[in-house]
């Protein structure tokens, strides 16, 4: 695959592509969100702001992206706002040929739909794939809105392609009851947190796995920036200490997803953002490191 490194990238994913072990993208399509849009700005937000609002260097961690990992970062997307099988075939494809280049899709949205696109292809590839999902909303109503393709469905449209047990939540505090008692039966669900995180996680050691973190699992004081804010989140390092335990998985894919800064006034959610990013970019590449 003929991929250009993109003109403006987020700091330290620079790398060419042939180099790289991890491919950063952009998945800029919110026509399904319900609340507040802007969802789409997150990822050229995000590398805009990359310079100024973080360093390369990780005081947590005593890591660099610039000396300690391998990311290239393609741009965003040319999604098709109108026409969301095809913006969801795109990302696919997209997922695909980064996959058969033998490295590690990091998208970033976007709204939480996205994340179908990716797993579409990543199912395809692995069989056995297993998803973990953090985010505040369990995402697994079979329609909403008249539609089985929106940010509130792609979980449970997730799950037609791998099954039951397969699919890990935590930090769910939002949902109707029926997709809580639908949960009940064909995922596995922790609510509020991520105490049981290192406990569940024993048992996918070895397996495939696809992170997806809606962003809007941290509380709003925190993270504003979002379409839905839920009251009741994690805290920064809540969410950060539960990314880098995922890290360590056989991660095969990822997204960051819900951020959306036109609901950031004073742009304290992109920071964030960025920070967890750092974070997780180092821990997965360390733990890469460690495997082989």
């Amino acid at each position: 695959m003929k991929l250009n490194k993109h003109v403006e990238t987020i700091l330290g994913c620079d790398k060419k592509y042939d180099e790289a072990d991890i491919v950063v993208f952009g998945a800029p399509f919110d026509s399904t969100t319900s609340f507040r849009p802007g969802a789409r700005f997150a990822p050229g937000k995000m590398r805009t702001e990359s310079p100024y609002a973080m360093e390369s260097y990780s005081p947590y961690l005593d890591l660099d992206l610039e000396d300690d990992a391998s990311v290239f970062d393609g741009g965003d997307l040319k999604v098709s706002f109108g026409d969301t099988q095809k913006t969801l075939g795109i990302i696919k494809d997209y997922t695909k040929n980064i996959l058969d280049d033998g490295k590690v899709p990091l998208m970033l949205g976007g709204e939480h739909l996205v994340t179908l696109g990716a797993v579409q292809a990543m199912a395809e590839k692995y069989p056995d794939l297993n998803i973990v999902h953090f985010d505040a909303h369990a995402d697994l109503r079979n329609e909403f809105f008249g539609t089985k393709y929106s940010h509130a469905t792609v979980l449970r449209r997730c799950h037609d392609l791998v099954g039951d047990g397969r699919i890990f939540q935590f930090g769910i505090r939002s949902g109707d009851k029926e997709e809580m008692n639908w949960a009940r039966d064909h995922v596995t669900m922790y609510k509020f947190d991520f105490d049981a995180l290192e406990e569940t996680l024993i048992g996918l050691e070895g397996k495939p796995i696809y992170f997806t973190v809606d962003l809007d699992v941290l509380d709003p004081s925190i993270f504003p920036g979002t379409g839905t804010p839920e009251a009741g989140g994690v805290d920064f390092n809540d969410l950060r200490l539960a990314m880098q335990v995922v890290s360590y998985l056989n991660v095969v894919g990822a997204d960051m997803v819900e951020l959306s800064p036109s609901c950031d006034l004073g742009g304290i959610s992109t920071s964030v953002a960025l920070k967890l990013l750092r974070e997780f970019l180092l821990s997965l590449s360390r733990a890469r490191r460690e495997r082989c």
